[in-house]
């Protein structure tokens, strides 16, 4: 088991990615739905497809009828400046945090000026290094997702950060779209924590809350899950992505599994606070006949009924061989009073 660095709640970012498809009306709806989920962030990509890609660019996959080609497609998926800037202070007006993720130094002098509290490196740009430096240079913090990165190149990445006294923190992502449970790779997120010594992250593609709420279990300092309105909707991301009903979910979730890892329990002094409801729920000794004083008792004179109000139902086997004091009915629960246990004990 290992626990978050930070002294705050985990850091949940709904990532929007390409779900807008390219209109600045769904991006801002985006804003509100996950601030309305009670995420903490909300993520884009800056894409500027002259800065970033070339017209033979393949795709990963065909998906868009409009777009002939990938890069016509980065173009569709950009916004300008302004039209950032007015995403960031929604994000503001609404309480979340505005991030979004760079792919190119050109956007990401753009994020800059827009005012990107803290950067998300995708595993894709681990080899721009002139981005990485100058990230490094705003002193903000990073967040480093590395799902297509071997250990030697997040190695490298990290210190590379590190040169430059960058608070960092390292994103478990495995690159598959939607990624099946086998392949989430919860236990690097232990690996991490012990390689790097750094806040650690789960970057989800699944398309389900469980790998999210198994790392917030496992004391995770940020998730960031893909996020659509409807499994019904346009994108190449869908099969990946939660619905914005399910990050209310986890947003619910993850404060449930973060009270309950706040309040280790005292088993005893549990016990102790549920004192009268053992009294209702544990059985006494009774007898399962009339009896007239005198009798000496067997197995078959004796029973168990709630509520534990009279003598415990682990004394049963005391009571065999006891004399009774006193004339009991049916049913009757006894008490110390009714019984001379010495008598069991010389018989």
């Amino acid at each position: 088991m290992f626990y978050r660095t930070g002294s705050g709640p985990c850091l949940i970012i709904g990532e929007v990615a390409q779900a807008h498809d390219g209109s600045l009306g769904m991006a801002h709806a985006f804003i509100d739905a996950i601030a309305n989920a009670g995420a903490g962030a909300v993520k884009f990509q800056t894409h500027i497809a002259a800065a970033e890609s070339t017209p033979g660019e393949p795709w990963r996959v065909k998906f868009s009828r409009q777009d002939a080609t990938r890069y016509e497609y980065w173009q569709r998926m950009e916004f300008t400046e302004a039209q950032w800037l007015g995403l960031r202070q929604h994000a503001d007006e609404r309480g979340i945090a505005f991030l979004s993720s760079p792919f190119s130094m050109e956007a990401a002098l753009l994020l800059e000026r827009v005012g990107v509290p803290k950067w998300k490196v995708a595993s894709g740009e681990f080899s721009n290094t002139p981005m990485l430096d100058f990230m490094a240079s705003t002193g903000k913090p990073v967040l480093l997702s590395c799902g297509m990165s071997r250990l030697e190149e997040i190695d490298a990445t990290v210190a590379r950060f590190r040169s430059r006294q960058t608070d960092i923190t390292v994103m478990q992502c495995t690159s598959a779209y939607p990624c099946p449970p086998e392949k989430i790779g919860l236990n690097m997120l232990d690996e991490f924590r012990r390689r790097y010594g750094c806040a650690v992250g789960l970057s989800d593609h699944s398309g389900t809350i469980y790998p999210s709420l198994a790392a917030a279990a496992l004391g995770v300092d940020v998730i960031e899950v893909h996020v659509t309105m409807s499994r019904e909707a346009f994108g190449p991301d869908v099969s990946s992505s939660i619905t914005t009903a399910e990050l209310r979910q986890l947003v619910d979730g993850v404060q449930f599994i973060e009270n309950m890892m706040a309040h280790p329990l005292d088993k005893d002094a549990q016990a102790a606070e549920m004192a009268a409801m053992r009294t209702l729920f544990t059985k006494s000794v009774v007898v399962t006949q009339s009896l007239p004083a005198g009798t000496i008792l067997e197995a078959g004179h004796l029973g168990l009924r709630k509520p534990g109000t009279g003598i415990p139902a682990d004394r049963l086997p005391d009571l065999i061989g006891a004399r009774l004091n006193c004339s009991v009915t049916a049913g009757e629960m006894l008490s110390e009073e009714h019984v001379c246990v010495a008598a069991a004990a010389a018989a």
